[in-house]
């Protein structure tokens, strides 16, 4: 095994075991809102609603409408990660291959959304590149939860602050013309 290799197997290692605390936990007590993992713990309980919803529907309109939904939400939300939360994370927790990983499954995912947005339901592979869209936020949020937010806790981030300012920039994001 290659000393980078091993380097990564450690690193993965340490992340599981810093991980292995159970998910949701309590968090101590907020100020003025969500903190900034409550967000995102939110948008994801939101856009895993969604594609649960969306596996439901037959009607072709239906399903246009919420593919837009499940679009916007998850542009929005990855905006959020790599404008705030990201470099606020790297900086803490210094734990580059993490967020690198994170990185390019938001560009996947961001491939996927733009080939959606210019499709329109009954089209041939619609439904599948919703499907696979969702198995890919899912691992997303997986690996989000379970190995980076434990890190960012333990890094002792101003978690607080970042909500506040993801908060903010949300709305304007939300406001913005599609």
């Amino acid at each position: 095994m290659s000393t980078n290799a091993k380097t990564k197997a450690k690193k993965t290692a340490e992340r599981k075991a810093r991980g292995a605390e159970p998910k949701n936990k309590p968090r101590a007590a907020k100020s003025n809102g969500p903190d900034a993992l409550d967000l995102l713990e939110q948008d994801h309980r939101e856009v895993q609603g969604y594609f649960d919803e969306y596996e439901d529907l037959e009607d072709e309109a239906e399903k246009g409408e919420l593919a837009q939904k499940i679009c916007l939400a998850l542009r929005v939300h990855a905006q959020l990660e790599e404008e705030i939360f990201y470099p606020a994370a790297r900086k803490a927790t210094k734990d580059n291959d993490l967020l690198d990983e994170a990185t390019v499954e938001h560009a996947g995912a961001k491939n996927l959304i733009a080939e959606i947005e210019e499709m329109n339901p009954g089209d041939a592979l619609y439904d599948a590149k919703v499907k696979v869209l969702g198995d890919q936020i899912r691992h997303h949020v997986e690996e989000e939860e379970s190995e980076l937010f434990p890190e960012c806790e333990a890094a002792k981030m101003d978690l607080d602050a970042l909500g506040a300012q993801m908060v903010k920039r949300k709305a304007e994001l939300l406001k913005q013309p599609a």
